[in-house]
């Protein structure tokens, strides 16, 4: 039975395109055939699962909206996005409560909503203005760190009481409470221009236990500290149970110690500034390979974790430690070297990508460390790509390393015990077997090998430089490229050139009426405008006019003559409008032509009272007389003192009192029915007794 099994379990697989598939599928069907179905499709499955890389920067750009999203740990300083736990609306308030963290964090540095970065005002978003348009209240936010006894937010427990009480605390859990207020409909696109908020923060993460600090008690977290150094951010992950699994009592802290002090050495970068040799941050989740985010940290800090002769784990930290052990001709069995100089194996630059904070956080290129090219018409290039990494200087200086690494000349030695005994504990080792191997340092990269049959020990490693972390950041960092800074939202554009003029037309029955004629310049054919126009007394109440598109001119409705108006447009696009231009004022006129003069123009003196003679003009755009005094011959200065309507060519008089005694001299104008003037007609002297 079993060679029947073999046999139809290497006939199915022989539909692999590759050895490696082949084996896999082969394995899976024998399991399949021995163990029956359900394991066997168990075992299948299995083979070919990978767990989800760890998150790149920009994958915490958006917030997470699934039924039980995986666990997320945040360590140092890092700018994501957030895991729904509730999304409701009462009131017309929609609700967002949402998980930054699923453990205590340092604090909030910087809240975003979509790309802008927000003020508070209280829990108030003040800044930018869309959010608290015309001085209202459109969107709140309120935050939580973690605390193991945490507090309920107010505001979920008033609008929600059926669902959410004081016991909906979310012990543990770093939180954040937006509230965002619905708009009217006019006024919804310029609040939120992209939509409901999507709201994301930088934040300083989790505590981590430092061993530097006699404060620090490794059973009580309460007592740990804030802290972007990478050791100690592998320190904790190999202790906590989404990491090693390990007691603080497995790890020899001594080592960590002198990890963490590297760490945190100043080194300078390439504009004089000084900054920590390795610190950054980054983000994870719970169903991430431990191994992968381990190895993260341990490339972004230079670490190389071992388990020492006594169990406990230590760890070499990043940076070259003179080698205590030198094996020379009479050590070495046997030595095999390659002077790697195979244009498949070395590299002619390294280029980088890291996590940068004044982009935002997001990934961004570093310079190039060496030339892609070097005459050649290839590019032969390796990447160091570390969202871990939070400064141009740190990827830099790792480039340069790759860059040493991969072009070094490649040994594998089998040495006698004694003499090599603590190789497995070491980083580096000397090694004098001239000519070729004259007293250099090679650097171990794979876990040596004891042979107890023959007492031997192999390893294999390359040399390097004893300077290999030497780095001089005015010649060899170079100079990134420049961030892209987003530009805050402009909106809809304000017109521009904006001018009314009063324009008439001939309407039924011969008479003519006034409108008001719209201009502006031209931005877009995807762009209207919308006209309005009112009283200035106020006595209507608004009216408005919409443009077509393309247009640069529109017309109001018939304005009443003689009324003075104001004047304002604003531009319209998807919904959106812009603000609206200051005001125009101008008087509606709808006949700009005036009549004729007065003749016969008299002034008759008398007991406080003047009277006025005149003759009207013979014109049928006569409409009334306007009556005017000065005590000076001069129509500038003159007062108006009555108007009398009358007839076209009609004689006319008017007698004005109340005045005081003296000599006035009198002026007679006429209007028509939009009070368009003709010339003054001076009426010569009288004297008031």
């Amino acid at each position: 039975m079993p060679g029947v099994i073999e046999l139809t379990a290497l006939i199915i697989s022989s539909v692999a395109t590759s050895v490696v598939g082949a084996n896999l599928l082969y394995l899976g069907t024998y399991a399949l055939a021995y163990a029956g179905l359900a394991f066997g499709a168990q075992a299948l499955q299995g083979l070919f699962v990978q767990k989800p890389s760890v998150p790149k920067p920009e994958d915490g750009s958006y917030n997470l909206k699934q039924p039980v999203p995986p666990l997320t740990f945040a360590l140092g300083r890092m700018k994501k996005g957030s895991d729904y736990a509730t999304l409701e609306e009462a009131g017309g308030v929609a609700y967002h409560v949402l998980i930054m963290a699923a453990h205590r964090i340092q604090g909030y540095v910087q809240h975003y909503l979509h790309d802008d970065a927000v003020t508070l005002t209280g829990d108030v978003v003040t800044s930018p203005s869309n959010y608290h348009y015309n001085g209202n209240d459109y969107v709140k936010i309120d935050t939580r760190l973690g605390l193991d006894a945490e507090t309920a937010y107010p505001a979920m427990v008033t609008a929600f009481p059926t669902i959410w009480s004081n016991n909906h605390r979310g012990d543990g859990l770093a939180t954040v409470l937006m509230r965002c207020v619905t708009a009217n409909s006019q006024n919804y696109l310029k609040v939120f221009p992209n939509q409901m908020p999507q709201h994301s923060a930088v934040i300083d993460g989790a505590l981590l236990f430092d061993p530097r600090n006699p404060a620090h008690n490794p059973s009580d977290d309460n007592t740990w500290g804030f802290t972007q150094n990478l050791p100690l951010m592998r320190l904790w992950h190999l202790c906590h149970p989404v990491g090693g699994k390990l007691n603080y009592a497995d790890i020899y802290l001594p080592d960590w110690i002198h990890a963490a002090n590297v760490g945190d050495q100043s080194v300078t970068n390439r504009t004089g500034g000084t900054e920590k040799r390795y610190n950054g941050g980054f983000w994870f989740r719970a169903n991430n390979d431990p191994v992968q985010v381990g190895r993260l940290m341990d490339e972004a800090a230079e670490l190389v974790v071992y388990e020492r002769p006594d169990g406990l784990i230590g760890v070499h930290a990043g940076e070259y430690v003179e080698p205590d052990i030198r094996l020379t001709a009479a050590d070495i069995i046997r030595c095999t070297h390659d002077v790697n100089q195979r244009r498949s194996s070395t590299v002619l630059a390294v280029r980088g990508r890291f996590t940068d904070p004044a982009s935002r956080y997001n990934t961004v290129d570093a310079a190039i460390y060496g030339d892609p090219y070097a005459g050649e018409d290839t590019e032969r290039t390796v990447t160091v790509d570390n969202q871990a990494i939070q400064s141009h200087n740190h990827v830099a200086r790792l480039q340069k390393l790759r860059y040493t690494r991969r072009n070094a000349p490649r040994v594998t030695i089998v040495a006698h015990y004694e003499a090599a005994k603590n190789l497995a504990y070491r980083r580096f080792v000397r090694v004098h077997l001239p000519p070729r191997l004259t007293e250099v340092v090679i650097e171990i990269t794979a876990t040596p090998k004891l042979s107890l049959k023959n007492l031997t020990i192999e390893f294999s490693g390359i040399v390097v430089p004893s300077n290999l972390y030497a780095f001089n950041a005015a010649t060899e960092e170079g100079a990134p490229g420049a961030s892209v800074t987003p530009l805050p939202p402009h909106g809809v554009p304000l017109p521009t050139n904006f001018n009314v003029t009063i324009s008439t037309e001939v309407v039924s029955g011969g008479a003519t009426a006034a409108y008001g004629s719209a201009t502006w310049d031209f931005v877009s054919d995807s762009l209207i405008y919308e006209l309005e126009w009112q009283p200035t007394s106020e006595i209507e109440p608004p009216r408005s006019v919409t443009s077509k598109p393309g247009e640069t001119q529109v017309r109001s409705g018939y304005l009443s003559d003689g009324v003075q108006y104001r004047f304002r447009l604003r531009t319209w696009s998807n919904g959106d409008s812009s603000e609206f231009t200051d005001y125009e004022i101008r008087t509606a006129t709808a006949d700009p032509v005036a009549p004729g003069v007065v003749t016969n123009a008299d002034l008759t003196g008398g007991a406080a009272q003047v009277q006025f003679d005149w003759t009207a003009p013979n014109s049928p755009k006569y409409f009334a007389s306007r009556l005017y005094l000065n005590t000076a011959n001069s129509m500038t200065g003159a007062t108006l003192v009555a108007t009398e309507y009358g007839s076209p060519a009609a004689d006319d008089s008017r007698i004005v009192t109340g005045l005081s005694a003296g000599t006035y001299y009198g002026f007679v104008v006429a209007i028509n029915s939009s009070g368009v003037p003709a010339a003054a007609v001076a009426t010569g002297s009288a004297i008031v007794t």
